[in-house]
């Protein structure tokens, strides 16, 4: 399909929280819209209602405001369609609940043209088709080897017909595959595909009882009359692109059709089948990008509680099935939109790795400054009732960063900073204190009292001069002091821990431990 401008859209289905795998969906359009310099839209696909969830929609778009993913038009995070003007934006509405009255006329145009037909099977006797087709050792396909002999138009006299749409209204519009026809496709990620149309089933397109129709038929129609010019989807809905290519065809719109492209799957940890809820509830990790809380109560975790950076997630999405062709791992949003190009998409399945979500935000959070990680960090600080300055958690979180992946993790690292040790380690006590220790830590605490200047560069000098006068082990004083000052084998120089501690609380560190040990 040739236009002038570039036109994507992403279209999830409120039926539940958000997939990591539609993030990303959602992202691909973005930034192939980008790229163009053409319009990312938001439409809500919301017309099967058994299946719609209370909180699903505002989900959604919670989700792509975090990640930054923002739609040029459709349904915004402020709810409306646009931040213009709606006389700006001819394609609205944007909810395809809204728009239930375009989709009728055009199930029945098929039915005039001979393209689809009206079906009258009830649920019981469709039931009945599949336990006989079971009984055979086959599966029930309704196609045209089934229709000539079940309740449908093409059975039936224009009377009959005009009689049951009066009477019920339990009736559906099926499509009327051809019985022998290749269908010549073409994908942007797989290239050219066909199909014999003689392997499909008639679709739903149009249900009765709800005024409603199927996926398949309002997709097409919301597309064309949108202007979509390119459909970037996931690879389950590849077993629907040869309907899709048939309706186009049916209503005349082949020079409307958009051009196709089909994501990977993504894949469980062990590349062995998709990946679900299931996977990351088994395996402890998120598979949504914000938290999600079921109507029965049942929580699942989200990448944004659980304390990730949405420009580490974005990033680590980006690169499950589409790759620069570089060693480059870490974009930024602008560097993604860049380098991205659809022919850098993979065909096969990418494989999620939890450890490498890990080190995506490791390296985020690396990258942010010292005074941003600070104000973070006083915030966790503040939760568990520790007052502090900004000046001391700026320091602290310069030491002790490069040990982190996220910032809660900060306080596990640095908790001896705010509350001295009240027990020691066995195992490094019995390592550290030998009967010659207390003597020595009497010698380190006098040599810390006449410290002059009592920070990083003075502290490291004075200890070394004294080790070296004294002729003791490096190794076994540091450790005795780290003993009596953090509790436990852990933490940065000992010298920058007492830098930050302050030459008051470091000396009364070693009294305590003094009288403890």
């Amino acid at each position: 399909m040739q236009t002038e401008k570039v036109r994507v859209r992403f279209a999830p289905s409120p039926t539940g929280p958000l997939h990591m795998g539609g993030v990303r969906t959602a992202l691909f359009n973005y930034l192939f819209a980008k790229k163009h310099n053409g319009t990312f839209v938001l439409r809500i696909e919301d017309t099967d209602m058994r299946r719609f969830v209370p909180g699903a929609e505002q989900y959604i778009i919670e989700a792509l405001n975090w990640c930054g993913i923002t739609p040029d038009e459709g349904v915004l995070p402020s709810g409306s369609i646009a931040t213009e003007p709606c006389s700006r934006h001819p394609f609205a509405p944007y909810r395809q609940s809204e728009r239930k009255a375009i989709y009728g006329q055009y199930a029945k145009q098929l039915v005039s043209q001979g393209d689809a037909y009206y079906a009258f099977d009830t649920p019981a006797e469709l039931e009945s088709y599949r336990l006989e087709a079971e009984i055979r050792g086959e599966t029930f396909t309704y196609n045209h080897l089934v229709r000539n002999k079940t309740a449908n138009s093409l059975n039936m006299t224009a009377a009959e017909v005009a009689r049951r749409i009066k009477e019920t209204n339990d009736w559906v519009i099926r499509f009327k595959v051809p019985e022998d026809q290749m269908i010549l496709m073409n994908d942007m990620i797989r290239g050219n595909i066909s199909v014999q149309s003689g392997t499909l089933d008639d679709k739903v397109l149009w249900k009765a009882h709800d005024g409603l129709p199927t996926y398949h038929l309002a997709n097409i129609v919301d597309d064309c009359l949108m202007q979509i010019t390119h459909v970037i989807r996931g690879e389950e809905w590849l077993p629907s692109l040869p309907l899709h290519y048939m309706l186009y065809n049916a209503f005349g719109w082949q020079e409307k059709r958009p051009l196709f492209a089909h994501l990977p799957l993504l894949l469980k940890p062990d590349g062995k089948g998709k990946l679900s809820k299931r996977d990351g509830d088994r395996l402890g990790f998120p598979v949504f990008p914000l938290e999600w809380t079921s109507s029965s109560g049942e929580r699942s975790r989200g990448y944004r509680e659980d304390g990730y950076y949405p420009e580490a997630f974005v990033n680590l999405i980006a690169l499950l099935g589409w790759n620069p062709g570089t060693e480059q791992e870490i974009f930024s949003l602008e560097e993604l939109t860049e380098a991205f190009s659809m022919d850098r998409v993979i065909k096969s399945g990418a494989r999620f790795n939890p450890e490498k979500a890990r080190w995506f935000n490791q390296q985020y959070l690396r990258n942010r400054s010292d005074a941003r990680l600070a104000q973070d960090f006083l915030v966790l600080l503040q939760k568990k009732g520790i007052a502090t300055t900004l000046q001391k958690a700026e320091k602290i979180v310069s030491l002790i960063k490069q040990r982190a992946s996220f910032v809660h993790e900060f306080w596990d690292l640095s908790h001896y900073f705010f509350i001295p040790p009240t027990n020691y380690d066995p195992v490094y006590s019995k390592k550290s204190w030998k009967p010659e220790t207390p003597g020595i830590i009497r010698q380190a605490k006098e040599i810390l009292e006449g410290c002059t200047s009592f920070n990083v560069t003075s502290i490291e000098k004075t200890l070394h001069l004294w080790i070296e006068k004294e002729q003791l082990k490096t190794g076994q004083v540091m450790n005795a002091l780290r003993l009596c000052i953090v509790g436990e084998p852990q933490g940065p120089g000992i010298a920058e821990i007492m830098d930050v501690l302050g030459r008051e609380e470091t000396l009364a560190r070693l009294d305590r431990a003094l009288n403890n040990l």
